[in-house]
């Protein structure tokens, strides 16, 4: 009997591109879901409390949740199941590291990259910046510019895109 290969989809995009949306979709196929900010939002909690955490502590928090998630991933493949993370994979040493990872471990991976205009990723970023949730984390203008300005898009990584409209 031979053991299922399991495929791991790495999500790559940018805020509000749509990447949490569509891993929800591989949820309803059967996946499992690796999201960092869903796993920071439940150790933090809402928002609303007050709380707010420097950007070296939040770095931290959410490095240390992306190593307990990575060993979490390397056990649902060593399981046969099929994963995908949720992550926006913005580096190509993270995609190349993640991809590397999946192979050593006899799976296949699929890279899908969200990609959308900045109009379309700014008019989402204002809806999702009013609602409340793990997937809902704000994004303001300084935050967005600097995710624009580090983000290394992908290019002939193997990677499907999907290009994202208005809605």
């Amino acid at each position: 009997m031979t053991q299922q290969v399991s495929t791991v989809v790495l999500m790559c995009g940018l805020p509000g591109a749509g990447k949490s949306t569509y891993a929800m979709e591989l949820v309803r196929r059967g996946y499992a879901r690796l999201s960092i900010d869903e796993v920071v939002w439940r150790r933090l909690g809402q928002r609303d409390a007050g709380l707010v955490l420097e950007a070296e502590a939040f770095d931290q928090l959410k490095e240390e949740v992306r190593r307990d998630q990575r060993q979490e991933l390397v056990e649902l493949m060593l399981a046969g199941c099929d994963v995908v993370v949720d992550y926006s994979f913005w580096s190509r040493a993270a995609r190349d590291d993640y991809k590397a990872l999946v192979e050593s471990h006899g799976c296949r991976w699929e890279l899908l990259y969200l990609k959308a205009d900045r109009t379309v990723l700014e008019r989402r970023l204002v809806v999702r910046n009013g609602e409340d949730g793990a997937n809902s984390v704000t994004v303001d203008a300084k935050l967005f510019n600097r995710y624009l300005a580090n983000f290394e898009e992908p290019s002939e990584e193997g990677e499907q895109v999907v290009m994202q409209s208005s809605a």
